[in-house]
């Protein structure tokens, strides 16, 4: 038996021609924002108006930060600076002056033992006995 399996689950359908659903209500919501500017204002403030709220709901139906919706990238945003901080982590400094010294030693070399003869031998008998 075979069962056919959705591919591409994670791409939104196309509702109007290229757009998204998501898209043409970020799209609609500008323009009943510009019309409404529009019966309130004079030609030259609603241009301005029409151009900042063009490109602020253009910003939210297009443009996709970090892969994810630009309205997910804002509430993150100032959640983050709004949330109170928590270190996990944090340095304590006591007193950094009654910290003890660390000395070089004197020598930087090793020491060499003094073998004789008669020590080695012992060495290799018991090496080559294992």
């Amino acid at each position: 038996m075979m069962f056919n399996v959705p591919q591409f689950i994670d791409i939104e359908d196309k509702i109007v021609g290229p757009l998204t659903a998501k898209q043409m209500g970020w799209l609609s919501l500008g323009g009943i924002a510009m019309l409404i500017f529009y019966l309130f204002l004079d030609s030259m403030p609603f241009i301005i108006c029409a151009i900042i709220i063009a490109a602020i709901f253009s910003g939210l139906a297009f443009y996709r930060p970090f892969n994810q919706p630009l309205i997910n990238f804002l509430i993150a945003s100032f959640g983050f600076f709004v949330r109170p901080k928590t270190y996990i982590w944090k340095r304590v400094y006591e007193d950094i002056h009654t910290a003890p010294k660390i000395t070089k030693k004197e020598s930087s070399s090793p020491r060499h033992k003094d073998l004789d003869q008669e020590k080695i031998e012992a060495i290799s008998k018991v090496l080559d006995a294992k």
